[in-house]
């Protein structure tokens, strides 16, 4: 039963009404998606037996709000097609990279340094079928150097459907840049910053060394936020930083969510002081335990740059990456992004859009998911009693807590395990007012299915 549900239909971001029965919740947020155009007319909604397992609930209190949507107008329901959203008038939108790790010298045996999804996984097959159809219908123009800045109209109108339905992104495809993974879109915007004679930048108090130095090669400084079991502390936001690099659905390395006041704190900063929230959604697909955390560029598309990519989903080696940029900042984006223009390759977004459009990319997804779910319960089984796990609601990696003083020992051991480690002040900024935690970060995607049983035995023969 799980493996089915873990395949089978589209994933489909709703934010239960409160306060409400959960028919009542279900069947207004349904109704508020389609309302508001997130959700488009014809969009196939999940089976009554998907959406609920997803969401935790009855299987006959979505048949009910399914039911009564119907009955209303604002759904369809045929033999053989599913339930659809009906066509309508069409509705007024809502207002308004990877993680490239650098090499490990001597090239170890065994790898749990995160960043890079089991490679092994790519689907070779249904991408090569996809990029069969989408190379016999291209239309001519996609072989010549192309025109429009922001990259192929068909992976953005594909994307703007994906993100609106399964991330609860305002994404109309006229907003989205297509760039050549996160690291591209991350200097893009820095250079948009900089020109705004912004000078400092918060970021969260851990994170990657190489996004803080891409940040300085721009010509900003970067300045670390706290981070605790509620996300970043945003409330520490303040003036003198023109802009926040967050990653609220999963905060790297720690793993935590940022819970909805400081969500709304962030909102609330940049709309008080015009500073920008740029949100990076490295894995949100990624969720096990719980009903996925939507992306913060839901509260105020006009303040927030979402930054998304395909390396965690599919591969780092597409270099596939995409922005969802507010409606005023567009010109400056396309004008910085054009100064040093390196996208994906035309086939390859035309590609990609087959390959959501199909249903491909949902299915190939869930698959992942339930593969990598599968291996962070091995991990957590294999660990126990030995160290504290935490961070594994979502996405690709788990925080081992090790005793105090301890973290440098452990990676020195699993290096003589052939083991390539990494510790949490690896990832700590260097002003970051923070107490030293003991731990490591553990990129459980990484090894490729004929190396995890080893891989994790030289882990726990690591661990004191």
């Amino acid at each position: 039963m799980t493996e089915t549900w873990a395949t089978f239909g589209a994933d489909l971001h709703l934010d239960l009404a409160r306060g409400r029965g959960l028919r009542a919740g279900l069947a207004e947020a349904l109704r508020d998606a389609a309302r508001t155009g997130r959700l488009a007319a014809g969009t196939r909604l999940p089976s009554s037996r998907t959406l609920a397992a997803d969401l935790g609930i009855a299987r006959n209190t979505v048949a009910e709000a399914y039911a009564e949507l119907v009955a209303e107008g604002w759904l369809t329901a045929r033999h053989g097609s599913g339930t659809r959203v009906a066509e309508r008038a069409r509705p007024r939108r809502a207002a308004a990279a990877a993680r490239v790790r650098p090499p490990v010298h001597g090239r170890p045996a065994h790898s749990l340094v995160p960043g890079t999804p089991d490679l092994g996984g790519f689907p070779r097959a249904a991408w090569s079928a996809a990029a069969r159809r989408a190379l016999a219908a291209a239309p001519n123009e996609a072989f010549g150097y192309g025109s429009d800045g922001r990259g192929r109209i068909e992976l953005r109108e594909a994307l703007a459907g994906y993100l609106a339905r399964a991330r609860g992104v305002y994404a109309d495809p006229e907003r989205i840049v297509l760039t050549a993974g996160f690291a591209h879109a991350l200097a893009v915007t820095a250079a948009v910053v900089r020109a705004r004679r912004v000078r400092e930048m918060a970021v969260e108090g851990y994170g990657l060394d190489i996004h803080r130095d891409l940040l300085a090669r721009a010509g900003l400084r970067t300045r670390p936020l706290g981070v605790d079991a509620e996300g970043a502390r945003t409330g520490d936001l303040t003036a003198a930083a023109g802009a926040v690099l967050l990653t609220p659905a999963h905060q790297f390395p720690t793993g935590v969510a940022l819970t909805p006041g400081r969500r709304a704190a962030a909102v609330d900063w940049a709309r008080t002081t015009g500073g920008l929230v740029l949100e990076d959604d490295y894995d949100g697909e990624f969720r096990y335990d719980r009903q996925s955390v939507g992306a913060l560029q839901g509260l105020d598309p006009d303040r927030v740059v979402y930054l998304g990519t395909a390396s965690k989903s599919l591969a780092p080696g597409l270099r596939m990456g995409w922005m969802v940029v507010p409606p005023g900042l567009m010109g400056e984006v396309l004008a910085a992004k054009g100064a040093t223009d390196r996208s994906s390759s035309a086939l390859d977004q035309l590609t990609l859009a087959e390959f959501i459009t199909s249903g491909a990319y949902d299915r190939h997804v869930r698959g992942m998911r339930l593969r990598y779910r599968r291996r962070r319960d091995e991990l957590v089984a294999a660990v126990a009693g030995r160290a504290a796990v935490s961070g594994i609601a979502a996405g690709l990696h788990a925080v081992l807590d090790l005793p105090p003083g301890t973290e440098r020992s452990v990676v020195q051991s699993a290096a003589w395990q052939d083991l390539a480690l990494e510790g949490m002040s690896r990832y700590r900024h260097p002003q970051a007012g923070l107490p030293p935690r003991d731990a490591l970060v553990v990129g459980y995607g990484t090894p490729p299915d004929s190396a995890w049983t080893p891989t994790l035995e030289a882990l726990t023969a690591a661990l004191p």
